[in-house]
């Protein structure tokens, strides 16, 4: 099912880039955004991971640091392959989970999160992050997250194309300069918003996930109060299309940013760790 999702994610991301290719470049661009998809397709299932750890400058976490220490220990609770973990040097708190597969996964923290965080609070945000390793999201997610940069990409190509070249009007040889203002507009709109429907059901699938391995759902809701504190007081610099990869997202201090979040809200989810631990108990 998670595999069948993701090519069903990978053909709706190939249509949307083929439709802005043609409002751009009509046939020709088509065949040009074909070809773009068909080398995203490769990148993002094969390699994404190591795009956005690159992207973001990720460290080996030493085999001796509290956080690897935490990995080793929930992943054998819950009797999963041992991913790799990264530090990332960032004074934001947040984390993500990266990779194709279990077997082939990755955990990221970043130091601002490592120092608000006790013993049990990391366990939590770490449990989420293993749960969405445990139910096959981290490729979705990073596939989702690659092609809506792709796609913010060729809008951002048809803004300059409406500027410079929009006032073409040959048939089927796009360059329509209101289809291309449409196009920069709406197309990554469209493409949040399929961020979205992916995103908000597997954040409480993990949260869930992440309360019951750490051991008490309440190490994870305190950890989620830190985090959303901790993002509004300090500023990521990130692609608003890796959004969705974080446990909280990076843009909650942009008011016009959490309009199209690809998180459910903190309270809520909060809400919900809350009643859980009462029949955890």
């Amino acid at each position: 099912m998670s595999n069948l999702k993701t090519f069903l994610l990978m053909g709706v991301m190939t249509f949307l880039l083929m439709l802005i290719g043609n409002l751009i470049g009509g046939s020709q661009g088509v065949y040009f955004a074909f070809i773009f998809a068909a080398f995203t397709n490769f990148i993002s299932y094969w390699y994404s991971d190591k795009i956005v750890l690159s992207m973001y400058r990720a460290k080996p976490a030493g085999e001796n640091s509290d956080v690897y220490r935490i990995v080793k220990n929930l992943t054998e609770r819950a009797g999963m392959p041992m991913p790799k973990v990264y530090t990332i040097n960032e004074s934001q708190p947040n984390a993500f989970a990266t990779g194709r597969n279990p077997k082939h996964a990755a955990v990221a923290v970043t130091t601002g999160l490592l120092n608000i965080m006790d013993d049990n609070e990391l366990a939590g945000v770490i449990g989420h992050e293993l749960g969405h390793v445990k139910h096959r999201d981290i490729l979705i997610g990073t596939v989702a997250a690659t092609f809506a940069a792709a796609i913010a990409f060729l809008a951002n190509m048809a803004k300059w194309a409406a500027i410079f070249g929009g006032g073409r009007d040959r048939d089927d040889e796009g360059g329509n300069p209101i289809a291309l203002i449409g196009v920069a507009i709406f197309a990554p709109i469209a493409a949040m918003l399929v961020q979205m429907c992916i995103s908000r059901t597997r954040e409480y699938k993990a949260d869930a996930f992440g309360g019951q391995i750490s051991g008490n759902p309440l190490y994870l809701a305190n950890a989620l109060r830190k985090l959303e504190m901790g993002v509004r007081r300090n500023h990521m610099d990130t692609n608003p299309a890796m959004e969705n990869m974080f446990i909280v997202s990076p843009l909650s201090g942009d008011k016009i940013a959490s309009l199209f979040s690809t998180h459910p809200s903190t309270e809520d989810r909060i809400k919900k760790l809350e009643e859980m631990a009462v029949n955890y108990r």
